[in-house]
């Protein structure tokens, strides 16, 4: 009978801890996610704007696991809002393997309906889905996702993202054209720092060093990727209310940011489309493009996006384990 009573009571108090605990996690899911919405401030127009002025985007069915999501970089100063940066990111959710393709703004492509332009035209004159037929059009490349971040927006999200900030090695001094100054050498840089830093390009590299620069942060950024982090989605929901307009669904924000923490995942694999030795440079009527080798550059994006490495790791981690 004592036993019974005991039994009773230990289920009767564990309810309540279960209970409490449900309550706590949505208290600090609330909080949190109201501290980003106030951290955003009231820029939230991006969404709206955007389901106003562009066609629904038709993004393909996920197959195989396989996730593409059309990142673009937005600037509501910049040239006639055209897009600013252009990525794929790939994910597999089997292996946790994260790729991550760069498509050089001024690079010469079709633009179904208007002809031959600069790829970053795309945005201006059709929105993601354009962008998206675009690439469907010239790469055979099609993408699930879309997700439009507004650089006011991208300081606050990657401090969140990477609390302790970001290390690198600035070669040379930085200033025209950002707003600030950085100097040569290795330092750890934040917020406003990091966005002059993927921003600059008025070097000798041009935009081919802003690409690089952009793809070496997204790269550290998922690598400090943590607990932590996991901690701070609600907030970075919050701020991403304002900053970034997606169709990606909650749900799948999360079962990727639990990926990423998977101790298995692997190193960030990039690519620059265009690839080395596949384009020239030319002046035509929309100004200066790459003139692009087209059917290398889109062997190389199908080869490079390929999940046959992806599998053969996933097939040597189960060997190991």
């Amino acid at each position: 009978m004592e036993s019974s009573k005991t039994s009773r009571k230990w289920l009767k108090n564990s309810c309540f801890i279960f209970a409490s605990m449900i309550v706590i996690g949505v208290v600090y899911w609330f909080y949190q996610y109201n501290s980003g919405l106030a951290m955003a401030e009231d820029d939230s127009k991006n969404e709206a704007e955007a389901e106003e002025t562009f066609e629904p985007f038709q993004g393909a069915d996920l197959q195989f696991g396989e996730i593409n999501v059309l990142l673009i970089g937005s600037d509501t100063r910049g040239e006639e809002g055209r897009s600013d940066a252009l990525m794929i990111g790939h994910y597999n959710q089997t292996t946790n393997q994260v790729k991550i393709v760069s498509i050089m703004r001024d690079t010469y492509v079709d633009i179904p309906d208007y002809g031959k332009n600069k790829i970053n035209a795309a945005f201006a004159f059709g929105g993601p889905e354009l962008v998206r037929k675009t690439i469907k059009q010239n790469f055979d490349i099609d993408v699930n996702y879309y997700a439009i971040v507004d650089f006011e927006g991208f300081p606050k999200i990657v401090d969140l993202l990477a609390p302790n900030g970001i290390d690198v090695d600035i070669p040379y001094e930085m200033s025209y054209g950002i707003g600030m100054t950085l100097f040569p050498g290795e330092q750890t840089l934040h917020g406003d720092q990091l966005l002059a830093y993927v921003r600059f390009r008025h070097d000798r590299l041009s935009d081919f060093g802003r690409v690089e620069r952009q793809q070496e942060i997204m790269t550290k950024v998922k690598d400090q990727i943590s607990f932590q982090s996991l901690m701070n989605l609600p907030k970075i929901l919050g701020v991403a209310e304002a900053y970034i307009d997606t169709n990606v669904d909650k749900k799948t924000i999360l079962a990727i940011g639990k990926g990423l923490m998977d101790g298995h995942s692997n190193a960030v694999d990039t690519l620059r489309i265009p690839v080395a030795s596949s384009f020239e440079n030319k002046h035509v009527n929309v100004g200066a493009v790459l003139d692009i080798d087209l059917e290398k550059n889109k062997h190389e994006l199908e080869k490079f996006l390929s999940s046959e490495d992806d599998v053969q790791v996933s097939k040597l981690e189960g060997v190991s384990s």
